[in-house]
């Protein structure tokens, strides 16, 4: 291997990033609101857009965490038939994302910290948020979260489903938890259109590096929370005081850093996501050159 080219590590087996997939999307895994409970006292949601609706499938509030006031967004599934019909599979329309910026953008003028929580399985797709800017919601967030002048921490607690994550995950620290998985696409999807065959997704989900040692090695991420034996859906108490621990850390490194501080370090890491090395005439080039 040359030199000058970067150590390349292969994905996971097939198996075990399909595993990590279904324990990501487990029935019984803990979700937005099981944190909530377990690591945030005095909470209080904070509802709809200003513009046309609330959207259940997001959760906004304040609270505090160890007794430092901050604001909490989170993408909510539900448990039961009504209420996974309630919290539409946990997929946000337009109505979602433009209440999550507009609670984000009331912790930064109160100067409070924001922590977001990752899991749906993507927008949600459907000819009303398309009619209602689902594309141009999340773009705003991309660019609104990225000029917020506090601590933004970021954690996928379930599936990171392409841009409906990311439009919460613009953060100046990301992680994931262990058995989660965050990816441009679901397996399913990848696998119809690579293979015209829904039923590869198992291959897929190696191929598309979605778990959360390929993100940390690809820099991605900036960290994986450990999972209690069998998954956080096997101690879901556990589970939070692993993620409490993670916040609590990243909330004390980032508390050192001036507002236009954390708005160039969050600039700067995702500059850098998409980066690339190859050889041409005997040097090594960065994608761009």
């Amino acid at each position: 291997m040359d030199p000058e080219t970067p150590e390349q590590t292969p994905p996971e087996p097939p198996n075990l990033a399909w595993q990590r997939v279904l324990l990501a999307r487990h029935p019984k895994r803990p979700h937005t609101l099981d944190y909530i409970e377990r690591l945030i006292t005095d909470f209080h949601e904070i509802h709809g857009d200003r513009l046309f609706a609330d959207d259940a499938a997001i959760v906004c509030g304040i609270g505090f965490f160890e007794s430092r006031p901050v604001m909490l967004v989170g993408e909510q599934k539900g448990r039961d038939t009504k209420d996974k019909l309630h919290r539409n599979f946990g997929m946000p329309k337009p109505e979602g994302y433009r209440k999550a910026i507009r609670v984000m953008q009331i912790a930064a003028k109160f100067g409070r910290p924001v922590i977001t929580f990752l899991d749906t399985p993507g927008a949600y797709p459907g000819i009303d948020a398309e009619e209602r800017g689902q594309a141009e919601a999340i773009a705003r967030n991309l660019r609104e979260m990225a000029r917020l002048e506090i601590p933004v921490i970021s954690i996928c607690i379930g599936e990171g489903g392409s841009g409906g994550a990311l439009a919460l995950g613009v953060g100046n620290q990301v992680f994931m938890m262990e058995n989660s998985v965050y990816s441009v696409i679901s397996p399913e999807s990848c696998a119809a259109i690579i293979w015209r065959d829904s039923a590869k997704a198992e291959q897929a989900a190696a191929a598309l590096r979605l778990t959360a040692e390929d993100l940390l090695h690809l820099g991605l991420i900036d960290g994986v929370i450990p999972e209690p034996p069998g998954g956080a859906q096997e101690n879901t108490d556990a589970a939070a005081e692993l993620v409490r621990k993670k916040i609590r850390d990243s909330l004390e490194e980032l508390g050192r850093l001036s507002g236009a501080e954390l708005v160039e370090q969050r600039y700067k890491k995702f500059r850098r996501m998409g980066n690339f090395f190859t050889t041409h005439a005997g040097r090594t080039l960065v994608a761009g050159d």
